[in-house]
């Protein structure tokens, strides 16, 4: 609806005396194969994800204003599940003056400073795509909103208002073997909450140039962006809500050069309005996390990274006292320590790659190296594994241990 309305603005703008357009197209192929290393996905197939996809990505720009239109859209087969599908990425409208820049309609906002840790970037992501050998692009979902970003010498100043709500994608036990506290229940309903123009999600991120940091301010009114679930009787369900309690997010953050490479620091306050007090076991408490990064250039196609994050949950003594005995306990305190390295050869036609996440506090880790190879300037291909493990299969990562898959990307430009 947003970006309808901005095309039709842009459209007017367009139709005036002496504008001028260009036009830019980009679309590419893409097959993603990922199969599990041993056994079958709960469904019965040995392949995790099969798809192929045809992106489509057209930008129409004006030559006198400062106006532009995008539109990316994938068409999508899934070979798996035997389905066709049209996954909008991105449509939007940009508009800009000296010191205003305006975007309506679906866009992906990136904020924050973290290596794939997301403290103060609250927008919704697939965590399917993550764990399952899509291209990076595809961790990012967009959102259907507004951005206005107005630059001054002093401070720089971005908001973004959503106008619909838009969910995590998640990982499901069709596909995954999960830990579930209500496995055996299979009447499940999801209910968002009621957003529009007059209830939108609100960012709001102030930035500017401090000693030789870039430093940023956040704050965010909206919606937690993972399900609390709460069954119709905790002894005996037979249905199990999914909803979304409300969350404020206050944050702060700055990257610059120190130490010989980049130091990434960031922090940030969740606050669960909807519970305070933390009783309430089906609305994830308030929690403070943290992120301290660094990444070097080691030499000239040799780079690696390294962090390390944390998250403390709140009113933790009220969290114990209240939860079932059917779900199973969180720890008070969990923390990710992250290991990036990443080498170029072949004049940067080969690029070898590791992210490894490790949690101290839980002690489960994910794997992911990548060979990632440029054939031409128009095909690339890329081969990659993620392999999950823990000491239980309980914790966030340790849940997946029975997912370890290998994949394969294949790529054409056109």
């Amino acid at each position: 609806m947003l970006f309808a309305t901005a095309l039709a603005s842009a459209t007017s703008l367009a139709q005036e005396p002496g504008n001028s357009w260009g036009i830019d197209v980009e679309n590419f192929l893409l097959g993603t194969y990922s199969r599990l290393s041993s056994g079958e996905t709960p469904e019965g197939h040995r392949f995790l994800l099969a798809e192929e996809r045809l992106r489509l990505d057209l930008s129409v720009w004006s030559e006198n204003i400062e106006l532009e239109a995008r539109v990316k859209v994938d068409g999508t087969h899934d070979s798996v599940a035997g389905e066709f599908d049209v996954d909008l990425r991105e449509a939007y409208v940009d508009y800009s003056t000296r010191k205003l820049d305006l975007r309506a309609g679906r866009q992906i906002a990136t904020w924050g400073v973290g290596d794939l840790l997301f403290i103060n970037d609250v927008f919704p992501k697939d965590w399917v795509s993550f764990f399952s050998g899509r291209p990076l692009e595809y961790l990012k979902l967009g959102v259907d909103g507004v951005r206005a970003n107005y630059s001054t010498k002093p401070l720089n100043v971005e908001l973004v208002i959503v106008t619909d709500f838009r969910p995590d994608t998640l990982p499901t036990p069709r596909r995954f073997y999960l830990h579930d506290d209500f496995a055996g229940v299979a009447d499940r309903i999801e209910t968002h909450p009621d957003t529009g123009l007059d209830n939108p999600e609100i960012a709001l991120r102030a930035y500017r140039r401090i000693g030789g940091f870039d430093a940023s301010a956040y704050a965010y009114r909206g919606y937690w962006r993972s399900p609390g679930q709460v069954p119709d009787d905790y002894d005996v369900p037979t249905e199990v809500t999914h909803f979304f309690p409300a969350l404020s997010v206050y944050g702060v953050s700055a990257q610059g050069q120190a130490m010989g490479g980049v130091l990434s620091l960031e922090g940030g306050y969740y606050d669960s309005r909807d519970d305070s007090a933390g009783v309430n076991p089906a609305i994830a408490n308030s929690e403070a996390r943290f992120l301290l990064g660094y990444q070097r250039q080691l030499s000239e196609d040799f780079n690696i990274g390294v962090q390390y994050y944390a998250e403390v949950m709140m009113d933790y003594d009220a969290y114990e006292r209240t939860l079932p005995a059917v779900s199973t306990p969180r720890n008070e305190y969990r923390d990710i320590v992250t290991l990036r390295l990443t080498r170029f050869l072949k004049h940067q036609t080969w690029r070898l790659s590791l992210f490894a996440f490790y949690s101290p506090a839980e002690q489960d880790y994910l794997l992911q190296p990548q060979a990632k190879y440029r054939i031409s300037d128009n095909f690339s291909t890329a081969l990659g594994a993620n392999i999950f493990g823990g000491e239980k299969q309980t914790t966030f990562l340790g849940q997946f241990d029975r997912n370890d898959n290998l994949y394969l990307t294949l790529r054409y430009d056109f």
